[in-house]
């Protein structure tokens, strides 16, 4: 999302990427090779496999890890890909469009399916550990189409990839629940393996949903673990970082890293020198761990009402 177009609704991206007329798709190639490279050294330096997120609609993001993972001769046991299908990007690698024109366009059907997973095996086929469906609603016919929960698993069958589902929104909670329940009508096991979802200081709703998830052995991964940006500003994110003498993006992503259902968490990092930073993040968790009280006092001093955060959210520009 971050690295594989040139425009996102996260704050003040040009501070990390220059101004969007200098976000060309070449350049960012090089921006995301970049920043590749430096996850894979910070995860060999922690003995662990590094993680990468794409989606079909993030630009070029799978075509991207999937020319560096190649250059690079790196093993499909040596990295964990997860990749979304779901949405097109149409913003053919403009940052600012017209009044009313969307920069993606969401398509549940089992035909974009069958399309977007062709798609995705050509840039990354060897490498997907996860596919996931993008941002289900209950309106968008993926939490009830009985031939694409059929293709779903048939392709979880013909090609190994392991299932799951992103949630958006201010019924992630229940969406989440829903998904949970379907099932495989070939084995009986759930459909989904994996669930992806939005929580951090902010927007707190799907917590109790997530544990629930993580109790029955599904995969709980967070995105938008700093909000778009917008915890890095929350009042109590900066005086625990002052207090703790870390940073603000620490303190954000350590905040969900303690949480009791062990998430995966997204960093979102556009630079090197950003993702470097996030690693930090372990090493806070465990003083949050050690110190309950700070991390009560953000999570509590931080929440929004969740109609709040998305109304919010979507009022976002991208830039």
């Amino acid at each position: 999302a971050a690295l594989g177009r040139p425009g996102y609704i996260t704050l003040d991206r040009s501070s990390a990427l220059g101004s969007p007329a200098s976000r060309t798709l070449p350049a960012m190639r090089v921006r995301a090779h970049a920043a590749l490279a430096r996850l894979f050294e910070a995860a060999a330096a922690r003995g662990e496999r590094p993680w990468v997120d794409c989606a079909r609609s993030y630009g070029l993001s799978e075509e991207f890890v999937g020319e560096f993972l190649r250059a690079r001769g790196v093993r499909p046991d040596e990295v964990v890909v997860s990749s979304k299908w779901g949405y097109t990007y149409v913003a053919d690698g403009k940052v600012e469009l017209g009044e009313g024109e969307p920069h993606e366009v969401k398509d549940h059907s089992v035909r974009n399916f069958l399309k977007q997973v062709e798609e995705t095996a050509h840039h990354l086929g060897e490498y997907i550990t996860l596919y996931q469906v993008h941002s289900a609603t209950f309106d968008s016919g993926a939490l009830t189409d009985p031939a694409l929960h059929a293709a779903l698993a048939a392709t979880r069958a013909s090609r190994g990839w392991a299932l799951g589902v992103s949630v958006s929104g201010p019924s992630q909670p229940a969406v989440l629940r829903a998904a949970l329940r379907l099932r495989d009508d070939r084995t009986g096991a759930p459909l989904f393996d994996s669930v992806q979802c939005t929580f951090n200081v902010m927007e707190q709703a799907a917590g109790e949903a997530l544990k629930e998830a993580r109790e029955m052995g599904v995969d709980v991964v967070v995105k938008e673990a700093l909000a778009n940006g917008r915890a890095l500003r929350a009042e109590g994110v900066r005086k625990a970082a002052d207090k703790l003498g870390v940073g603000a993006d620490q303190v954000a992503l350590g905040c969900v890293l303690a949480m009791g259902f062990q998430a995966r968490v997204l960093s979102g990092a556009v630079t090197g020198e950003q993702l470097v930073e996030n690693f930090g993040a372990y090493e806070v968790a465990e003083r949050l761990k050690e110190k309950p009280e700070i991390l009560a006092e953000v999570m509590e001093g931080c929440l929004m009402d969740s109609e709040e955060y998305w109304s919010q959210r979507s009022a976002l520009a991208w830039n």
